[in-house]
């Protein structure tokens, strides 16, 4: 009886942690066998202990080149669908013109269309163009499909923002621009941090598109598809959780900062 209480006190509890498990469990067997010594090509079954991969992470031809590539598109894919993306959020929500419905309701295209649609369109557009494809045209692609999060992220933000705050400030004699940087900025800052985080997760991870309108530029995501096909060294793995491990420092330190600002407010 006592057990079937704490059961149903700690039923949430309980459920979140399985739940959380459950998504974790692909990165832990990857960390896992970042540390293994395969003796095949393939790095599927546990052979022994070893740590030559993160002696070597770019031991592999090309492995670190096709993550620098990943990067570089992920960084100024990021900062593009940010800039552009809290600009479209702020004018759809503060301001009133022709067709802001219709703006509205294609916003959410990119995010509903399965990817391989969006990337034969795209390659359709470029090839027309006459584009040369390579890392342009990932960059392009990547900016168009990551802007719908980066909207919605940020005008979810936008929209919960009071405007009396703003008011205030230009009671106390604050120019436009004055209030923008000290007022509005900082206080949307956390949905466009939240859509430039997740337009990076995004544009990194990206194949399908990418795929489509790469030429014979190869990203990292490229990179590792190519490599199951004949072979995928412990390397891909390191990368892999080194990858996690700087994503889960990175919300450990939000989570810090965040709650160093509560106690100071209080």
């Amino acid at each position: 009886m006592a057990l079937v209480n704490w059961l149903r006190r700690n039923l949430v509890v309980i459920a979140g942690l399985l739940t959380l498990g459950y998504l974790l469990l692909p990165n832990i067997i990857v960390t896992v066998f970042s540390f293994n010594e395969p003796r095949g090509r393939f790095n599927y079954e546990w052979q022994q202990f070893s740590a030559d991969a993160w002696k070597d992470p770019c031991g592999v031809s090309d492995l670190c080149g096709s993550l620098s590539v990943s990067l570089r598109i992920a960084f100024w894919a990021t900062l593009g669908a940010t800039a552009l993306g809290t600009m479209i959020a702020f004018a759809l929500v503060r301001y009133r013109f022709r067709a802001r419905g219709a703006i509205n309701s294609l916003i959410f295209l990119p995010m509903a269309m399965p990817e391989v649609v969006m990337a034969a369109s795209l390659l359709t557009l470029f090839l027309n163009m006459g584009a040369q494809l390579g890392f342009w045209t990932i960059l392009i692609a990547h900016v168009m499909f990551c802007l719908s999060f980066v909207v919605t992220a940020v005008k979810a933000r936008v929209m919960s923002m009071d405007p009396r705050l703003e008011q205030a400030a230009q009671d106390l004699y604050a120019g436009p621009f004055q209030t923008f940087i000290r007022v509005t900025l900082p206080i949307a800052a956390p949905g466009i941090a939240a859509g430039a985080l997740l337009a990076f997760a995004l544009s990194f991870d990206d194949f399908i598109i990418t795929n489509f309108n790469a030429g014979s530029t190869v990203t990292f995501p490229m990179f590792v598809w190519g490599s199951a096909q004949r072979g995928t060294p412990v390397q891909i793995n390191v990368i892999g959780t080194a990858m996690f491990l700087v994503a889960v420092l990175f919300v450990l330190a939000s989570m810090v900062i965040g709650n160093r600002r509560t106690k100071q407010k209080a």
